[in-house]
């Protein structure tokens, strides 16, 4: 018998192979790429995260998401200055402890980071967003499987610069594997390997489907079972959106601080799915 997960899993897949499919057939001038790839150079980059799930109702919760994003520059080098800074939110339903849902909006702060730039200084980004995350236990591991659809609203720094729409279809694959105890519970050190994927479509998306790609490795404590930190690094690259030839690359390194407050009347205990990316 096929369960909600599974035909909900076939439909975005179906949706996501239409949506690309359309973007890219309306495009009617072809972009001219290089006749070789080619690599821009490395940037490092520092990301400061915090994941609030806040538990509403007995499958209802509050996804509440701030990001401070850093990037170097000429005059600020490895940490960087300012980027960008992130409000994600949702409420999120949880069908079972091995899958729930999200749907909610984005607020997103650009800021210029290129020093020589007479351009203005900060642009707002808009974005929809939902979430379907899968959950499955092997020995004393967890293993995750999220999608994350957005359709985001995106704007240049140039004062005349116009918004342009995109949609980005995202798949990640995470294990948490505890180090030092037999499951994931307090007092618990545990090493987080991901992998992302993040593909795009739209019409200014020609030859560039491929947005990002990230490596990342992170390394987390459970204090209580409300509380839990983490950091770690991570390799992305990724096509540049103006010329799909163009690859950027980066180095980040990654600090979060996962907080799951939980203010119904229940046994204090930890989350039975992974709430907290």
């Amino acid at each position: 018998m096929k369960t909600f997960g599974t035909y909900m899993l076939r439909f975005l897949f179906l949706l996501c192979f239409l949506t690309t499919f359309k973007g890219v057939s309306q495009e009617e001038e072809p972009e001219v790429l290089p006749e070789y790839s080619k690599y821009k150079d490395l940037t490092t980059k520092t990301w400061i995260n915090t994941y609030g799930n806040i538990r509403i109702a007995k499958r209802l919760f509050w996804d509440a998401q701030t990001h401070l994003r850093l990037e170097e520059t000429d005059a600020t080098p490895f940490v960087g200055q300012v980027a960008q800074v992130y409000n994600r939110h949702a409420i999120g339903y949880i069908h079972s402890k091995y899958f729930n849902v999200r749907l909610g909006g984005v607020l997103r702060l650009n800021f210029n980071t290129d020093e020589s730039s007479t351009d203005r200084n900060l642009v707002p980004e808009w974005r929809i967003w939902h979430q379907y995350q899968f959950a499955q236990a092997l020995e004393s591991m967890m293993i995750y499987h999220r999608i994350r659809i957005e359709h985001r609203w995106t704007q240049g720094f140039a004062e005349d610069s116009e918004y342009i729409f995109r949609n980005r279809w995202r798949y990640m694959f995470r294990m948490k594997i505890p180090l030092n105890n037999h499951k994931l519970k307090p007092k618990t050190l545990y090493v987080a390997p991901e992998a992302e994927l993040i593909m795009q479509s739209g019409k200014a998306v020609v030859a560039s489907p491929m947005e990002d790609l990230r490596l990342t490795t992170t390394l987390g404590y459970i204090l209580t079972p409300r509380l839990t930190v983490a950091a770690g690094a991570m390799y992305s690259q990724g096509q540049d959106l103006a010329n799909g030839g163009n690859f950027k690359q980066s180095w980040a390194m990654r600090f979060h601080v996962y907080f799951s407050p939980d203010f119904r009347k229940v046994k204090n205990k930890l989350p039975e799915i992974h709430l907290t990316d």
